[in-house]
């Protein structure tokens, strides 16, 4: 059963991937802007003062606009770092743009490593999905790193996965490490969901 799932997860990243990579620079302009504008939204509708959100790929929904304004307001924002053991340090984010290249060739903020559990303070998380269902189950990029650090948080706060709008779909392929998300942020719209607990 569970080698289905995982192929039927490596199918679906792929598809995805693909979907992505064929989006044209203005349908990824405008989306840059909504995901800005709803996570503004969301922000301020959870007053929190400290949250933890990710550096977008190039691929990715733009998250950067959305971290320096947060940033510029005096929000606390923790970006993370991915670690080769699997887990992620996280750095605060600043006012300036300096980024390196960390594992996976992904950029990552060049501030001091906080460690694993500094996310635990956090108010509000805000991480990458490929897909997320509406029952709350997130496809990742198959690495673990986030379904990790959510499984191991005593207190978890609201988690909002980001994705384009035709990846919230009715059902994901879910295996029992898949951590479920609260909502998820498209550029359009914010979505509140029932996430199922395994």
């Amino acid at each position: 059963m569970s080698h289905d799932v995982e192929q039927a997860k490596r199918a679906l990243r792929a598809e995805l991937r693909e979907r992505r990579h064929l989006l044209s620079d203005q349908q990824r302009h405008a989306a840059a802007s909504g995901i800005t504008e709803q996570l503004d939204a969301l922000l301020a509708d959870s007053e929190a003062r400290s949250i933890s959100c990710f550096l977008s790929t190039t691929t990715e929904p733009d998250t950067r606009a959305f971290i320096t304004a947060a940033v510029k307001r005096g929000i606390r924002v923790l970006l993370p770092i991915t670690r080769a053991d699997s887990l992620l340090d996280w750095a605060v984010a600043d006012d300036t743009d300096a980024v390196a290249e960390g594992l996976f060739g992904l950029h990552e903020p060049t501030g001091e490593a906080l460690g694993p559990i500094a996310v635990n303070d956090v108010d509000l998380m805000i991480i990458p999905a490929a897909a997320v269902d509406a029952e709350g189950t997130r496809l990742g990029w198959g690495r673990g790193y986030f379904d990790k650090t959510i499984g191991s948080m005593k207190n978890c706060p609201p988690v909002y996965a980001v994705t384009y709008d035709s990846e919230v779909l009715d059902s994901l392929p879910r295996e029992l490490h898949d951590q479920p998300v609260t909502g998820v942020v498209t550029p359009t719209r914010t979505l509140r969901l029932s996430p199922a607990r395994h």
